[in-house]
């Protein structure tokens, strides 16, 4: 199998164009930062420490170095950063303007930025370039367990038929259903039945698929190829909507995209959120279900079939296991949940018999 890697490409000129954009914006010294990381970092990380910094700088133009310009800060003005100007700045995260807009982070979101400045902090310690890297001693916000939402059993099986058979949409969306029903059952079989990421959904080729051996070619995080295996289930409706592919003209011959919006493009990582949550929300209104809560389904369900947590990590390719045990706790609620009334409060008449 071989997998034209154009999506990438383009995705990742677009990402370079936006940190050139970006770095415009920052101290001249976030250029030498940025390729002083590049052998070791993807082009969507480099743009995410370039919208973080951005926020950085912002920070130390309006509350450190009072009117002066974010171009205009150099390497002695983040030499004299301290420790207790990082705390304050993790503080600032929690309300805080930028532009016109208020914005505010969880914890999650300031452990993030907090550790694009330690990144940058860094590599200037390391080259000699300042004397003394205080982010190392500024305590990462402590992180509290995120709520595990996931399907069950029967919410798949709801889900699929939903996006099969159209029940429960609205009269706009239905106008629509008749010409993406299977490609939206494929999506969501594929997401389902495999658990991979929608980056690696997206970018998929028709020439990824090897039916004679239900297997795919992806590009994980990294750029690291990897194959995945399906069952015949998953199998069927990626023929099925390969099949109609074949018998509509309004597909160009050269078009190498597997999943095609309705203006026969390459489906976007935007139009995939909308058809999980248009079908989602009919299921479960009360969960907010997305791509990476499908893949967190087919995790849990993995795991509940294998009871390896290992399998589950080689398979989502996760790097670290511990990323993987959140498919545990989910069984382990499940374990809960059954256990709930096995202590009894009250002595029964068999008990006093």
């Amino acid at each position: 199998m071989k997998e034209s890697s154009d999506f990438y490409k383009e995705r990742n000129f677009i990402n370079l164009d936006k940190i050139d954009r970006l770095l415009e914006e920052l101290p001249y010294f976030c250029e030498d930062f940025l390729r002083g990381v590049e052998t070791r970092t993807s082009t969507l990380t480099r743009l995410n420490y370039c919208y973080d910094l951005r926020i950085f700088f912002n920070f130390l133009a309006q509350k450190k170095y009072r009117g002066k310009k974010i171009r205009d800060i150099s390497l002695e003005d983040l030499n004299a950063v301290t420790e207790i100007d990082l705390e304050i700045y993790l503080s600032y995260l929690s309300n805080y303007k930028f532009g016109e807009k208020r914005l505010s982070c969880d914890e999650r979101a300031k452990a993030r930025k907090l550790s694009s400045v330690r990144s940058m902090f860094k590599y200037f310690f390391n080259k000699g370039l300042i004397e003394v890297n205080h982010s190392a001693k500024v305590a990462t916000p402590k992180l509290h367990e995120k709520e595990i939402i996931r399907l069950e059993k029967d919410e798949v099986s709801t889900l699929l038929d939903t996006a099969e058979f159209g029940s429960g949409l609205s009269s706009h969306a239905s106008g629509y259903h008749e010409k993406t029903k299977i490609r939206d059952t494929a999506i969501l079989t594929l997401f389902l039945g495999t658990g991979i990421r929608i980056s690696e959904l997206v970018g998929l080729n028709n020439e990824s698929v090897d039916f004679s051996n239900n297997s795919f070619i992806i590009t994980r995080k990294g750029g690291n190829k990897a194959i995945l295996y399906f069952s015949e289930e998953v199998g069927d409706a990626l023929a099925a909507y390969m099949a109609q592919k074949e018998e509509d003209p309004k597909v160009e011959p050269d078009e190498t995209a597997l999943f095609l919006s309705l203006q026969y493009r390459r489906i976007s990582i935007r139009a995939v959120e909308n058809l999980v949550k248009k079908y989602a929300k009919i299921v479960t209104p009360l969960k907010k279900i997305t791509p990476h809560k499908l893949r967190s389904t087919y995790g849990t369900a993995l795991y509940r079939e294998t009871g390896d947590i290992y399998i589950v990590a080689d398979v989502l390719g996760h790097k670290d296991v511990n990323t993987t045990r959140k498919h545990y706790a989910a069984i382990s609620e499940d374990n809960r949940r059954k256990v709930a009334d096995k202590v009894k409060l009250h002595r029964s008449d068999e008990d006093e018999a």
